[in-house]
């Protein structure tokens, strides 16, 4: 399997590929429906976290064929990312300053990629680049029954609480890298 990794800072050349693949991998391959997986809701939160200085997607290709994607945005000060949690944190945890925490928003691969340890790489690179300490995501502890969230613990996340950022989605588990590149 040849595939490039490409990175981009600036969205709009990729907002349609990025909106294309979320919604055939999240509502057609694993049946997610209702509002909160719809296109535009998630190219509305595309743009929210696109808007934010530091945001940075890197998307594997096949050829010309877009195989996934994994996109991220540094937390800065007033972040509202720690205000849904359920679980209370430490104190200071949840202090940020644009280089403490990434937030891993999305990542994302095709049906006839998955399975190949694609994720994974373009995970890695996503990250290689990046200045942050730690890296946190949020993952539906039910997607695969389990197995996503099991799979971030591979990769060395931990849980350290749970969240529902939004009135209509899921409520996640919160989890973190600390540090940011795998020991």
């Amino acid at each position: 399997m040849s595939l490039e990794l490409r990175h981009y800072t600036d969205v709009e050349p990729v907002r349609q590929t990025i909106v294309d693949i979320h919604v055939e991998v999240r509502q057609r391959d694993l049946g997610l429906t209702g509002p909160f997986y719809a296109a535009e809701r998630f190219n509305e939160r595309l743009t929210g976290h696109s808007s934010v200085p530091g945001w940075e997607t890197v998307i594997a290709y096949d050829g010309t064929e877009p195989a996934g994607f994994a996109y991220a945005t540094p937390l800065g000060s007033s972040t509202r990312w720690w205000s849904s949690m359920t679980t209370p944190l430490p104190d200071g945890y949840t202090v940020e300053s644009g280089k403490r925490t990434l937030a891993l928003n999305e990542i994302v691969v095709r049906r006839p990629w998955r399975g190949t340890g694609l994720a994974h790489r373009i995970h890695e690179e996503l990250l290689a680049g990046r200045v942050e300490d730690r890296v946190t995501l949020l993952v539906n502890p039910k997607a695969g029954e389990g197995k996503v969230q099991a799979l971030y613990e591979r990769w060395g996340y931990e849980k350290i609480g749970e969240q529902q950022p939004f009135a209509d989605s899921p409520v996640f588990a919160a989890m973190m890298r600390d540090p940011l590149r795998e020991a």
